[in-house]
């Protein structure tokens, strides 16, 4: 049974959940018998697609085309469909992601597939084909059995630890045909974020709300995030009176995160903004009010003003480095 991994890239780098996927592929792999495979779509060099054998992979088929070069879904799906086609793939991984959401729905629904998302353990073959789900934004797991003859499974950010080799896999090129519909949609620009790792990948994640008090005070913060290297990001309310970029936005609503380290500051803990971080290895919760809800769900709790606590934190971090 040979197990394909979606790997999507960003300037010309395999994406670190996308690494978690292919990990979590070759141990498929390596319980049904099969082959590791990793389809890369756009631009990267063979150098860089190699890497992809320290996480467990055989083969890399990279499709690099001029229609490729952006992220168009349908020519995306095609070119999945393609390549599961061809080397008769049984179960198609992907890290869990927007992209990857749209385009193995229409590879799902081209190979008759039943999808699983958010996968958070290796399947259960032991009756069938059984994975483990998180479910209502964290709050539970759910036993799922797929019955059909091909199986996507979206895995979810960190869920996976990898354990990484000095092996390199073997890479081609691959072409397939785009089908006329993917020509009627065009990308006509992408702006991305310079500078700062993008909110969806990053492991340290530094976070405001409005106990901040205004986006004339954020500098403490920033310079917390500035010595341990994490992004930042904020909560609805300041992201609605554009204290901070809407971008920044972390919750129900917007960007939902799996960082190994989220600090919130000055975020009293909602239930819209917990659902979007709730998936956080670990949370840490700086408030005057001790009755605060978040620190119910963190892991540690600071009670003290952010514009006193912040500083120190840096001060220590910066006295460790």
């Amino acid at each position: 049974m040979s197990v394909l991994i979606f790997a999507e890239l960003e300037e010309g780098k395999i994406k670190k959940t996308s690494l978690e996927a292919i990990y979590y592929g070759s141990k498929v792999a390596e319980m049904t018998g099969g082959e590791t495979v990793v389809l890369a779509i756009g631009e990267a060099d063979s150098a860089e697609l190699e890497t992809a054998g320290a996480y467990g992979a055989v083969k890399v088929m990279h499709a690099g085309g001029q229609e490729l070069k952006e992220a168009n879904i349908v020519a995306y799906a095609d070119t999945l469909t393609s390549a599961a086609t061809q080397i008769g793939a049984k179960v198609i991984v992907t890290a869990k992601s927007s992209l990857a959401d749209a385009v193995t729905a229409r590879t799902a629904g081209a190979l008759k597939a039943g999808v699983a998302g958010n996968v958070t353990e290796l399947p259960d073959l032991s009756n069938g084909f059984e994975v483990i789900r998180s479910v209502f934004t964290g709050k539970a797991f759910a036993k799922t059995s797929i019955n059909s003859e091909v199986k996507v499974l979206a895995i979810k950010k960190n869920a996976i630890t990898p354990e990484i080799s000095g092996n390199k896999a073997a890479v081609e090129d691959f072409m397939a045909p785009v089908s006329e519909e993917a020509g009627k949609a065009k990308v006509i620009k992408t702006l991305k974020e310079t500078g700062t790792v993008s909110l969806p990948e990053a492991d340290l994640v530094v976070s405001g709300g409005r106990g901040m008090k205004g986006p004339e005070h954020w500098q403490p913060l920033l310079d917390l995030a500035e010595a341990l290297g994490a992004t930042t990001a904020c909560s609805k309310p300041v992201s609605d009176m554009d204290w901070r970029p809407h971008h920044e936005h972390v919750g129900q609503t917007g960007v939902k995160i799996a960082p190994n380290l989220y600090i919130a500051c000055g975020i009293s803990g909602a239930i819209q903004h917990l659902a979007g971080v709730n998936s956080s290895k670990v949370i840490v919760v700086i408030n005057t009010d001790p009755e605060a809800p978040f620190f119910k769900a963190a892991d540690y709790g600071i009670v003290g003003d952010a514009f006193e606590v912040l500083p120190k934190l840096t001060a220590a971090v910066k006295a460790l480095k």
